[in-house]
């Protein structure tokens, strides 16, 4: 079969045919993949049905892979499974928050680099596409004035931030629970060692470091608005063995909304990550 590949949104998304499975193990394969995912943030694989061997075995062409030990697979501990269906997963409870746009790893030291995320099952009740919104493109979008704004801002970044989103009234316990989660201070304005720059935000910002908790965010809310605009965004409709590759410091995503009765099952691997430059 021949490969192709397609420019999809107008600064977003590449989408590649013809590839499949143990084909993707190739270090020219991933070498392309870093330099689409360079230009143009998201990579689909079109019915890749990549096993979870391949899977781990290519994240490790592109980057250092991630272990994650609440992934529910002990075969491959760089596999997480995203579920809604708490015999699958031990974290199915927390993917409502996921219906809003985020970045991965924002708890971590330091972001994941990039993220793979394969349908071993589609969604059956019409949810579960992903949107990605382009944070390189929209940081790009502002004027001078506002790059100027933002240079040296920090935001604090929490798993309760996100949670307060789909549990707006937590009890004690519900609130302890997740303030047993690390929360982190990243710059609002993501600098990589090439020099490119990308908006840190989303659902785990939820404060802007020496700012009222209104002023900072106004601003979050503000650079979120800006930043999931039409033209930034991308929309994925899965079919059973895509395979999708995200810039994730660059990339906002998520997932639209599916029940917890649904079939979705998602086998996610992520890359290290790249410290911010100062």
């Amino acid at each position: 079969m021949a490969i192709t590949v397609t420019e999809l949104g107008p600064t977003t998304g590449v989408a590649v045919e013809g590839l499949s499975g143990s084909q993707l193990v190739d270090k020219s394969v991933a070498d392309e993949c870093l330099s689409m995912l360079d230009r143009r943030g998201v990579v689909i694989y079109r019915e890749a049905n990549i096993n979870d061997d391949d899977l781990v075995a290519f994240t490790r062409l592109l980057g250092e892979a991630v272990p994650l030990p609440m992934g529910g697979d002990p075969e491959h501990p760089e596999i997480q499974r995203i579920t809604r269906d708490a015999s699958q997963s031990p974290l199915a409870a927390y993917r409502e928050a996921t219906f809003f746009w985020h970045i991965d790893g924002t708890t971590d030291e330091v972001p994941n680099k990039g993220t793979l995320l394969t349908a071993r099952r589609v969604s059956d009740d019409g949810g579960g596409d992903t949107e990605f919104a382009n944070t390189f493109a929209a940081y790009e979008a502002l004027s001078d004035a506002e790059k100027a704004e933002l240079e040296g801002v920090r935001v604090v970044h929490s798993f309760a931030a996100s949670q307060l989103l789909v549990y707006p009234n937590p009890s004690p316990k519900e609130r302890a629970a997740w303030d047993r989660n690390p929360s982190r201070e990243h710059p609002l304005v993501w600098t990589r060692r090439s020099g490119r720059k990308s908006l840190l935000v989303g659902a785990t910002a939820g404060e802007i470091v020496g700012r009222s908790p209104e002023e900072g965010r106004a601003m979050l809310d503000r650079l979120l608005e800006w930043s999931t605009q039409p033209q930034f965004v991308l929309r994925h409709q899965w079919r059973q063995g895509d395979l999708v590759i995200w810039d994730n410091t660059g990339m906002l995503h998520r997932a639209l909304p599916y029940s917890q009765a649904s079939a979705r099952l998602m086998h996610r691997t992520s890359l290290a990550g790249e410290e911010a430059v100062a």
